[in-house]
């Protein structure tokens, strides 16, 4: 596939690019339909779901297909209609209600590049969707509320939407920057002493985000709850004895694109705090590494390598890497992927497809956890995240195996009481390697 992107995401204005952002989506998505014998297609934004028995809506996020043709928000009910050879029409659902207050009409440069039609109710605006794919012979959808859409069409997509346009690339750095924001807040307010839900409660006020808006649910964990991976509540008291360390998965939209950032701390010097040092050195090298053409499963392989030099170093285990990597210990203290993709959705589709077509190339059976098996090529966005955990599942099972003596327990059992460690970044691969798109937005709120 060509290069789509030639802006510094760093200084980039969205708007400006979104034209340009919008003409190479469609020209994927009528390549697309016209690949797979469609000649409609139409993309709707979805409606809320409510909760079971109740009159009340949870969290709405859009069809990821309408969002990457548009920023348009809020987007509810709305429906984008392609039709090859004409212009983009978007379908606004702009009801008349007392009850809630009715979205603004569609403003903003974006608007040029679609033929707007307004509609005040879902049934007008279905009457006007039946309308403009009148006479196709093999119109699709991309609806999440109807039939599922064609798996074939999705595969094109899907493949595709791994390189991003330099608008996407700008709105995945802000995004990083406004997380950066509520990390520089969090990471003060375990310093200063609060419990995960204060902590939470700073990184949304910092970040001027509600918990509805987070592209994931914030991972606020004090000391062992570091051990859970997607470690999903917040107490609001500080745990006996007070905090030992602090890690944090937090991130923040911008235009519907996501930053996924973690960054792990230490209360005090020592064995911890030396750790989280080597791991974030072995995240900035397998960074330094990354180019066009390189395989993402021989990355991962690297970061376990690099667990493994790092639990040598420490003396928490004996053996070279090698050996630690093929007899299992480096993946009992790194169980899941090094990354994924990363765009509309935290973790972007397409991960593990080895075409367009829908062929899958599944991740080998030593690291089944990984969500990206591609090789990477310019303009893809992925995280790098490599970890170094102490969960007593884990350990009891290595406690109890063949590798046991390769092991220094009295050194994992006073690690045990800090969780572990992950540190995560935002990364854009270029034809020179990579830009990070994490570390300077965190450098500008102070933070490493």
């Amino acid at each position: 596939m060509e290069r789509i992107n030639q802006v510094n995401p760093q200084h980039a204005d969205p708007d400006a690019l979104f034209a340009d952002h919008l003409d190479a989506q469609l020209s994927r998505y009528f390549d697309a339909m016209e690949r797979c014998h469609h000649d409609a297609l139409v993309i709707a934004a979805g409606e809320p779901a409510l909760h079971f028995l109740d009159d009340m809506p949870v969290s709405f996020k859009p069809n990821p297909h309408f969002r990457v043709l548009t920023p348009l928000h809020p987007a509810e009910g709305s429906s984008i209609v392609l039709r090859p050879g004409q212009r983009p029409v978007l379908l606004h659902l702009r009801p008349r209600d007392f009850w809630h207050l009715s979205p603004e009409p569609a403003t903003g440069t974006w608007t040029e590049g679609f033929e707007i039609q307004e509609y005040a109710s879902p049934e007008a605006l279905q009457q006007g969707r039946d309308t403009l794919i009148k006479g196709a012979n093999a119109a699709a959808f991309i609806d999440p509320d109807a039939a599922p859409a064609p798996a074939r069409l999705l595969a094109h997509l899907d493949h595709s939407r791994a390189q991003k346009t330099g608008y996407e690339i700008a709105c995945l750095a802000l995004a990083n920057h406004r997380a950066a924001k509520g990390h520089r807040a969090a990471r003060d307010a375990f310093r200063a002493g609060e419990a995960e839900f204060g902590i939470h409660m700073a990184y949304l006020s910092a970040s001027s985000q509600e918990d509805a808006e987070l592209p994931y649910g914030n991972i606020i964990a004090l000391n062992e709850h570091a051990a859970v991976l997607h470690y999903q509540h917040r107490q609001r008291q500080l745990p006996p004895g007070g905090s030992r360390s602090f890690l944090i998965d937090a991130g923040a939209t911008e235009r519907g694109y996501a930053a996924d950032v973690t960054r792990t701390y230490s209360a005090t010097a020592g064995a911890f705090a030396d750790l989280i040092t080597a791991l974030d050195t072995a995240q900035r090298d397998l960074i330094e590494s990354i180019r066009p053409g390189m395989d993402f499963v021989n990355l991962h392989r690297a970061a376990h390598l690099a667990v493994g030099r790092i639990l040598g170093d420490a003396g928490i285990a004996r053996g070279d890497p090698e050996a630690l990597l093929s007899s299992g210990v480096t993946g009992a203290f790194l169980p899941h992927g090094l990354g994924h993709l990363i765009g509309v959705q935290t973790h972007d589709v397409g991960g593990r497809l080895a075409d367009a077509e829908g062929g899958l190339r599944p991740p080998p059976e030593s690291f089944p956890a990984l969500r990206l098996t591609r090789t990477l090529i310019e303009d893809v966005v992925v995280t790098i995240e490599p970890g170094l955990y102490f969960i007593p599942m884990l350990l009891e099972a290595l406690r109890h195996s063949g590798e046991s003596a390769r092991i220094d327990w009295s050194a994992v059992d006073a690690l045990i009481p800090f969780g572990g460690i992950r540190i995560e970044d935002n990364v854009q691969v270029t034809a020179a390697g990579c830009v990070n798109l994490t570390r300077p937005a965190l450098a500008a709120e102070g933070l490493a």
